[in-house]
């Protein structure tokens, strides 16, 4: 008997602590089987977080949400998941002091990845697809503590890959630009 494994990589990004993740989708007659967390496996990769909320988002193609995140002492990691659709995901790195300040990564995520956004980071994406977007998050959700950066702060340059006829909330076009956003994150 061989052993098990249920993911087969964990990637750091350009900006290291930002992790994509590949978990294994095991197939047969009755249909498919995943694990999408396993606390030991994470552990061992540098992601030594639990979870306390789950979060599930619907959204419709051209849809983007972000870029937020919430205050110390409310910070929320973010590990995230497409279960049906497909999205380009950003997490922005905004710690003061950080090497990556101000810088983003993007990634497509899809079935079968899963990405790692530490505290410290706006997260937002794009879907592309009708999209079931899985969130799990390290801290409840607290309305006080929420803040956001504009999803088009040119200062960010984020490359969205659609551009025309964008479907954002009321709540995130009011977002302001990092350069005008709070934060209390230190590198």
């Amino acid at each position: 008997m061989g052993s098990y494994v249920p993911f087969e990589w964990f990637r750091r990004l350009e900006i290291p602590d930002v992790i994509l993740v590949k978990y294994k989708v095991f197939e047969d007659i009755r249909g498919f089987f995943a694990e999408l967390y396993k606390r030991t496996d994470f552990l061992a990769n540098s992601i030594p977080y639990d979870f306390v909320q789950v979060n599930l988002s619907y959204s419709k193609p051209r849809v983007v949400r972000g870029l937020h995140y919430q205050l110390r002492p409310y910070e929320q990691g973010k590990l995230v998941y497409v279960i049906e659709g497909k999205v380009y995901d950003v997490a922005a790195d905004i710690r003061k002091g950080s090497p990556w300040f101000g810088r983003h990564v993007g990634v497509y995520l899809e079935p079968g990845y899963a990405l790692w956004i530490p505290p410290g980071f706006a997260h937002g994406f794009q879907a592309l697809e009708d999209t079931y977007f899985l969130y799990l998050v390290t801290k409840e959700y607290s309305p006080q503590h929420e803040r956001c950066i504009n999803w088009s702060d040119p200062g960010l340059g984020i490359d969205w890959p659609i551009r025309a006829d964008v479907v954002v909330s009321e709540k995130d076009v009011k977002c302001p630009p990092l350069k005008h956003a709070e934060t209390n994150f230190e590198y």
